[in-house]
């Protein structure tokens, strides 16, 4: 059974290409574009990997990541965080939150890619 991927960002240029990226790697992939849905459909879906933009309407990528490691049922799952902004004290406290890992933007897509599959334990 494919991995579930949750890409939860409100640039839609940024959607279209991590949709259409993760779905060649054979990801079943489903979009937020705000926090309050990323929320909501982390817990209706269940998806196994999480691709969360900080900044984002409603509620950022910091409150969600935060929230979904407070629900014990929720635990397990992945969440990579990604942001344009590249401080350390974003980066910290992203991991700090209970992110798995963080990339900054632009990123590349192979990087992308190798570290998804390194976080849901996929030999690459």
């Amino acid at each position: 059974m494919a991995n579930k991927v949750l890409i939860a960002d409100d640039e839609v240029n940024i959607v279209i290409s991590l949709e259409f990226l993760m779905k060649r790697e054979g990801f079943d992939v489903s979009v937020a574009k705000d926090g309050e849905e990323a929320v909501e459909k982390i817990r209706s879906e269940r998806p196994d990997l999480v691709l969360l933009d900080v900044m984002m309407p409603k509620k950022t990528g910091f409150e969600v990541c935060q929230e979904i490691r407070a629900d014990a049922e929720l635990g397990g799952m992945k969440i990579l965080m990604l942001t344009a902004k590249g401080r350390d004290t974003e980066m910290a406290k992203g991991l700090a939150l209970g992110a798995d890992a963080y990339m900054t933007k632009p990123f590349s897509t192979k990087e992308l890619v190798s570290e998804v599959k390194k976080l849901l334990g996929i030999a690459g």
